[in-house]
């Protein structure tokens, strides 16, 4: 599949209706992740982001943790609309978890005292910047994906489960899968309002 990039970032939706029929290898997958992580830029070149690739019964094993771990929180009567969004994620081909180092992040701050307080903003930008990345990579091979954010319930089983390094701090979950139904218009505030350009 072939698009230019402006196309691409205009099909990248929120899918949440995907399914586990595959549309490209797994080698594949992990090659738009790589590229991803090794060419997104970075504050200071840091290279916080951290990322794993959840696929087949491991991407099962992370919904299963993840809909457990809800149920402990979420009242029994008001679970049924909880466990619907678990089985849709569920049914996706595969999930990217995204992290960000706090080793890396606490280095910096260290070494460039000045800029201290901007590094952890600096990492969510750069955490931002791979998810987009990502998406975006994963849309033009043809998936439809989300991004969510079930962290920091699950960030102790996930550290647990895939033995992930205590300074991982976990930030977002991106579940991806075919496209299984059509998603619905999406409506754009004026760029008038959004956009102020000066010569």
């Amino acid at each position: 599949m072939s698009k230019d990039f402006y196309q691409a970032i205009e099909d990248r939706r929120s899918y949440y209706a995907v399914s586990k029929e595959q549309v490209v290898s797994d080698e594949r997958i992990v090659e738009v992740v790589e590229h991803a992580v090794k060419h997104v830029p970075s504050a200071f070149n840091s290279q916080s982001t951290r990322v794993i690739v959840l696929l087949g019964a491991q991407h099962d094993k992370f919904w299963n943790l993840t809909t457990e771990t809800l149920r402990k929180v979420v009242p029994e009567e008001n679970f049924a609309a909880t466990q619907e969004k678990m089985d849709l994620f569920g049914n996706a081909y595969g999930t990217v978890l995204f992290f960000e180092d706090e080793e890396v992040v606490k280095g910096l701050q260290e070494q460039f005292a000045l800029y201290a307080d901007n590094f952890p903003v600096w990492s969510e930008q750069t955490s931002g910047m791979h998810q987009f990345a990502v998406w975006t990579g994963l849309e033009i091979e043809g998936f439809g994906a989300t991004l969510q954010h079930y962290n920091p319930l699950v960030d102790d089983e996930v550290k647990k489960e895939w033995n992930v390094p205590s300074t991982w701090k976990l930030r977002a979950q991106m579940p991806f899968g075919k496209p299984a139904a059509p998603v619905g218009e999406k409506e754009f505030s004026s760029l008038k309002e959004r956009v102020k350009v000066y010569k």
